[in-house]
């Protein structure tokens, strides 16, 4: 019944836990599929894939702690979120009305394209490899400009006169405030 494909797994198939043990080349096909990531639940799925795009982006072997690699996933790094959004998109390719998971994965986006526009100020070098290794394509978010109508004008000029009044009756608090606090301290001088 089962698929001949199935009978020599790549060891990367499988689970990682369950890759590199010597049994599992005499184990049978049934428990090999068992084991593989096809029966994996999504949690480990997520792990693999950041696994492997954090190794992509990896300065050294050793390297937990730089930008681009390190972070859990509420905080998360460049190559962390990657794996999210990438998962978030294949779910939300088979289920397309999922609006919670769509949310989540708009502002994970959005996060991520922050924490690269941190990286390419900072580091533009390192940024450019990022992208590179973990295929993403970088947009600048786009300038805002508001359209001015005779409207917004009116207001814009009526809120500085606002402020501009309430700058002049707060000078005038802060003198008189001024004179008393210089009083008191002639006060206690004589």
């Amino acid at each position: 019944d089962i698929p001949s494909h199935l009978d020599d797994l790549p060891p990367t198939m499988l689970k990682k836990d369950y890759a590199n043990l010597p049994v599992m080349s005499s184990v049978d096909d049934v428990v090999k599929r068992l084991l593989s990531l096809e029966m994996a639940s999504q949690k480990e799925k997520m792990k693999v894939k950041t696994q492997q795009l954090v190794e992509k982006v990896r300065r050294s072997p050793n390297d937990n702690g730089s930008f681009e690699v390190q972070g859990k996933l509420k905080k998360g790094k460049v190559a962390v979120l990657t794996a999210r959004i990438r998962t978030l998109e294949e779910h939300l390719q088979r289920h397309p009305k999922d609006k919670g998971n769509r949310r989540i994965l708009l502002m994970t986006l959005d996060r991520r394209r922050k924490m690269l526009g941190y990286l390419r100020r900072v580091n533009f070098g390192t940024f450019e490899n990022t992208c590179r290794q973990l295929d993403i394509q970088y947009s600048p978010p786009q300038t805002y400009t508001r359209r001015v109508t005779k409207r917004w004008l009116v207001k814009k000029a009526l809120c500085i006169k606002v402020f501009q009044e309430k700058q002049k009756l707060k000078a005038a608090e802060r003198l008189k405030q001024r004179r008393r606090w210089q009083a008191r301290a002639r006060a206690a001088r004589e």
